[in-house]
């Protein structure tokens, strides 16, 4: 529990100190999300690898509760400070950064984790994560596209082998907001009782955008605005990066009747390393979660059928930044997968 805790709580706690303080706090954060990350992933695995030991550390929904309203209430710290004298260019662009990257590496997952939790306040709460870095529309195509298509080419977030990032960034966007649009609407015609117009999830991400937007100039003026775009942008960059690595070159086949094979381990790629793991919710244990989307992310498991990433996942979205160097390091393995 507590290294879910820890990986989670400390950074954002940097962060909102340097919303408010400024200095060296920002530099702090940003450092804890990269650098402090990669090493620990290593230094972490060594000691597995000395004592044998694999333990895992129980959470529960309080934690992604919890993380999601600090996510929030940081966001609007972070955009307040944007509309102040005291903050230097340099704060700001750490800030910019910082928040970027605890929304793109802490928020992703955790929204992620919230919107297949049953109750609805929870679902709706993360809408609200997604809809803050103005991608609402991602709550709908995930649960709605991606679980049910994944692997095949009416999945926008699938990414064929040999698709560079940039290509693929440019399709899975606006592919998956139509797709995702087509399926809420799909689904509330087929209900015996029809919905009312403005009962439409679509809406409420629209009006979600618009009211981060409104709020942000409420705090600072233009620059607020400017601010979360620009926070948005890089939050949005990871969240694509994010399903692009996990699923690359994974391709569901036909079976001899026709229909496609169930998903199962073999069709997403996983990454084991601890600390890493840890501050994404265990999203990297990518392959479970689809085989049983409803499980909590402290259960979700690695097996050795399960397809394993080369290196770390943040490690592995900076390659995936590169096509040559992403391609030189995932198609043999890819091709590999879908041969076995």
């Amino acid at each position: 529990m507590f290294l879910f805790q820890f990986a989670t709580l400390a950074p954002l706690a940097l962060l909102i100190a340097g919303s408010l303080a400024g200095g060296w706090w920002i530099a702090g954060a940003v450092a804890m999300i990269t650098l402090f990350t990669w090493a620990a992933d290593h230094l972490m695995r060594r000691a597995a690898a000395a004592t044998g030991s694999a333990d895992e550390f129980p959470s529960g929904d309080a934690l992604a509760v919890a993380l999601a309203l600090i996510l929030l209430a940081g966001l609007v710290l972070a955009l307040r400070a944007f509309g102040q004298d005291g903050f230097s260019t340099p704060e700001r662009a750490g800030l910019l950064i910082g928040w970027g990257l605890a929304f793109g590496q802490i928020g992703h997952p955790v929204a992620h984790e919230l919107i297949h939790r049953r109750p609805a306040w929870m679902r709706g709460l993360g809408r609200a994560v997604y809809s803050a870095v103005l991608m609402g529309h991602h709550a709908s195509s995930h649960l709605r596209v991606h679980h049910v298509h994944v692997g095949t080419p009416e999945d926008p977030a699938s990414a064929p082998i040999g698709m560079g990032f940039w290509r693929y960034a440019a399709r899975a966007w606006g592919g998956s907001f139509m797709a995702g649009f087509r399926a809420e609407s799909a689904l509330r015609a087929r209900a015996a009782v029809h919905p009312a117009w403005w009962s439409h999830p679509y809406l409420a991400h629209a009006l979600g955008a618009a009211l981060a937007l409104l709020s942000a100039v409420a705090l600072a003026g233009i620059a607020g605005m400017a601010a979360l775009i620009g926070i948005a942008a890089y939050a949005q960059l990871q969240i694509l990066l994010s399903d692009y690595i996990q699923h690359y070159g994974l391709i569901r086949t036909r079976l001899p009747d026709g229909r496609l094979e169930p998903v199962g381990p073999r069709h997403s790629w996983n990454a084991p390393q601890a600390w890493s793991s840890a501050m994404m919710l265990n999203a990297p244990r990518h392959s479970d979660h689809h085989a049983q989307p409803s499980r909590p992310y402290p259960a979700l498991r690695l097996d050795d059928d399960m397809p394993m990433l080369p290196r770390a996942v943040p490690v592995m979205a900076v390659a995936a930044l590169i096509p040559p160097l992403w391609r030189r390091m995932m198609d043999r393995r890819a091709r590999r997968w879908m041969e076995n």
